[in-house]
């Protein structure tokens, strides 16, 4: 496997601390916990995508436990989290921009490495999403919630687009940071557009007409 690009990996560090302060803060709202569980749950969001990816590819032992800058970094993510989760309802805007920057960004550099590291344009796609929503995933289960990646209307697919423009560019050997911006960027902009409208992913007729039912009636 070659070198990680100085670029590329201040790029994956940025995406390690967004979202361990995001996984900590979406933590804090879901459930009260004390310091130890929020900075774990954060570190959990931050490194768990990574993790999985990692173990997947044979790259082992993860690169998150090799250098000491993601953890440290998911960590202080998870502390400056407790130090603000007073004020949640005030930075409820932040946390969303957070969780979709480290989506975007954990989306393009899990791709890169899955490529990287042999596999075909299907499985690196597939990693790279794994590596954008494994953490996230993870932290929701621990919590007790139905994971965002399954109840949030389009969360995968922006990570999806992600990884695909990644392994696109790799493949036409024209990536670089430019590249992996424009890949984040586009990942970015769908989720945001997502919230922003409330787009969704089409839900089993079944679903639909059970929510349109009125309350009290039996089908």
């Amino acid at each position: 496997m070659r070198p990680e690009p100085l670029p590329l990996f201040a790029l994956d560090l940025t995406g390690t601390f967004a979202f361990g302060l995001n996984g900590a803060l979406t933590a804090v709202r879901a459930v009260r916990l004390d310091l130890v569980g929020v900075v774990v749950l954060g570190m959990i969001t931050a490194l768990g995508g990574g993790f999985i990816r990692d173990v997947l590819i044979d790259s082992l032992p993860p690169a998150t436990l090799l250098d000491w800058r993601y953890y440290t970094l998911a960590a202080v993510g998870g502390l400056l989290a407790f130090a603000l989760s007073r004020h949640l309802r005030r930075i409820e805007a932040a946390i969303t921009v957070l969780d979709a920057i480290g989506l975007s960004i954990f989306a393009v550099i899990g791709a890169n490495k899955a490529l990287d590291s042999g596999l075909g344009v299907a499985p690196s796609i597939l990693l790279g999403v794994v590596t954008a929503v494994g953490g996230g995933t993870i932290r929701d289960t621990l919590v007790r919630e139905i994971p965002t990646v399954l109840r949030t209307g389009l969360y995968a697919v922006p990570a999806l687009a992600g990884a695909a423009l990644t392994v696109l560019f790799l493949r036409a050997d024209v990536y670089g940071l430019p590249a992996a911006l424009g890949a984040a960027a586009v990942c970015f902009l769908i989720r945001v557009l997502g919230l922003r409208y409330r787009l969704n992913v089409p839900e089993p007729p079944e679903t639909s007409s059970r929510e349109k039912a009125p309350r009290g009636t039996d089908s």
